[in-house]
C-alpha cells in the first residue's frame, strides 16, 4: 500500500520539486550533491562568496499536520492527499515511566519515522516554505551559464549561498521566517558558515553562528578552500574502522580466500570511495590510499607487520581484478561519463558552465 502511494506522490514531486533538491529522483543520488558543492567551492574559493549549511532542530518530528493543506497548496490531488491523511488520523500516545503510564494524548505533529513516504512529505513540507520566501524571486547566489544558484537540498540537509554577507543573510532570515510559520525551528547551534570573503561576527536575531573552514553535507567533509585531502584521511580512518569490524568474519577458517576478498571489496572499500567522484586526489592521497588497500590484504591474510612480504607477493595471493586506487578511478570516468550523457542537467550546468563572480580587489 504504502509503495503505491509512494509511486503516485513521486509524480507530482518530480512536477513541484526544482533540481536543486535531488532526494528520490530519479538518476539522483546524494553523490550528485556532493559533486556540485565541491564543483561550486572549487571555482568559488577566490570569490567573493559565502556558504551556509542549515540545520533544522528535529526536522522531522516539528512536521505540523496542518501539512494536508500545504499538499493541497502545492497541488497534490484531494484523492491522494485523503489517503495520506487517513495514515494519520486518530493517532495517540503515551509515555510509560517507572511510576505508571500518563494517559493518552491526541499527536498532531511529526511524520512516522520509518516510513518510506516520510522524506517525500518533509520534501514538500521544505519546498512550500522555500517558494513562500520567494528566493528564486532574488538576486542573490551564484550565477553559473546564466542561472543562479541559491541553494542545494538533500532532505533536510541544505547548503546556502550569496555573493555577499548581506545577502546571505537576507536569505536566512527569509527561510527562519517562512519555517517559523510552519512550526519549523532552524538550530542556530548547528548551522555553519563557511565565509569565502572577510567578515566579521555572523548572527541572526542576535543568536550567533559559527563561522567554520569546513562542514559535514551529506556524511562528506566540504572544506571551504575546496582541499579534498582531509576528506580522504576521514575516509581512510572510516575504512580501517569497516575492517577491523570484518576480524572476526575473515578469522573464520571455512570461508575461502576469494569470498573473503569480495567481502572486503563489497563491506570495507564503499566505505572508502563514498563520494570520490568529485574529491581531487594528490601524489600524497594517492599513496596513503595505496598503504591502505595493502594494509586491508596484510590484515585478511593475517600478514604479521615483522614479515618480510613483498607487496607484489601479497597482490599475487589476493589476485584483485582492480587495485583500489583503480576502482576509484573508474567510478570518477563513469560519473563524468554518465553526466555528459545528461541533457541540460543541474550537475553538467555546474561542471561545464561559466561562473560569473566578481574577484577580489588586490
Amino acid at each position: 500500500m504504502l509503495k503505491i502511494l509512494q509511486a503516485r506522490l513521486q509524480q507530482y514531486m518530480n512536477r513541484e520539486l526544482p533540481d536543486v533538491q535531488a532526494e528520490f529522483r530519479k538518476g539522483r543520488a546524494t553523490r550528485d550533491q556532493i559533486a556540485n558543492i565541491h564543483s561550486i567551492i572549487e571555482r568559488a574559493r577566490e570569490l567573493q562568496k559565502n556558504f551556509c549549511f542549515i540545520d533544522y532542530a528535529k526536522a522531522f518530528d516539528c512536521v505540523d499536520h496542518q501539512l494536508w493543506k500545504i499538499l493541497q497548496e502545492m497541488r497534490i490531488p484531494d484523492h491522494l492527499t485523503c489517503l495520506l491523511r487517513n495514515l494519520y488520523a486518530g493517532q495517540e500516545a503515551t509515555v510509560r515511566t517507572g511510576h505508571g503510564t500518563m494517559d493518552w494524548f491526541q499527536i498532531g505533529k511529526g511524520v512516522h519515522q520509518g516510513c518510506i513516504l516520510s522524506p517525500r512529505l518533509f520534501n514538500l513540507y521544505a519546498e512550500y516554505i522555500m517558494q513562500n520566501a520567494g528566493l528564486e524571486d532574488t538576486q542573490a547566489g551564484i550565477k553559473i551559464a546564466g542561472r543562479n544558484i541559491i541553494s542545494l537540498r538533500y532532505v533536510d540537509d541544505t547548503t546556502r549561498m550569496a555573493e555577499s554577507k548581506e545577502e546571505l543573510k537576507s536569505l536566512l532570515m527569509k527561510v527562519k521566517n517562512e519555517s517559523g510559520k510552519v512550526d519549523l525551528k532552524l538550530n542556530i547551534q548547528k548551522t555553519k558558515i563557511t565565509a569565502c570573503s572577510p567578515s566579521t561576527l555572523w548572527q541572526i536575531d542576535e543568536e550567533k553562528m559559527e563561522t567554520v573552514t569546513d562542514f559535514i553535507f551529506l556524511g562528506s567533509k566540504i572544506a571551504a578552500d575546496g582541499d579534498c585531502s582531509h576528506e580522504i584521511k576521514r575516509h581512510l580512518l572510516f575504512g580501517r574502522k569497516a575492517m577491523s569490524n570484518l576480524d572476526s568474519i575473515l578469522k573464520i577458517r571455512d570461508i575461502t580466500l576469494p569470498t573473503k576478498v569480495h567481502l572486503v571489496k563489497a563491506m570495507v572499500f564503499p566505505v572508502l570511495m563514498y563520494g570520490c567522484e568529485s574529491w581531487i586526489i594528490k601524489k600524497a592521497e594517492c599513496q596513503r590510499i595505496d598503504a591502505f588497500e595493502l594494509w586491508c590484504w596484510k590484515r585478511l591474510l593475517t600478514v604479521l607487520w615483522t614479515a618480510r612480504r613483498s607487496k607484489q607477493s601479497i597482490l599475487k595471493e589476493i589476485s584483485p581484478e582492480y587495485l583500489l586506487e583503480g576502482l576509484m578511478l573508474k567510478l570518477m570516468l563513469q560519473y563524468f561519463g554518465h553526466l555528459m550523457q545528461r541533457a541540460d542537467s543541474l550537475e553538467k550546468t555546474l561542471m561545464l558552465g561559466k561562473i560569473e563572480v566578481r574577484r577580489r580587489k588586490g
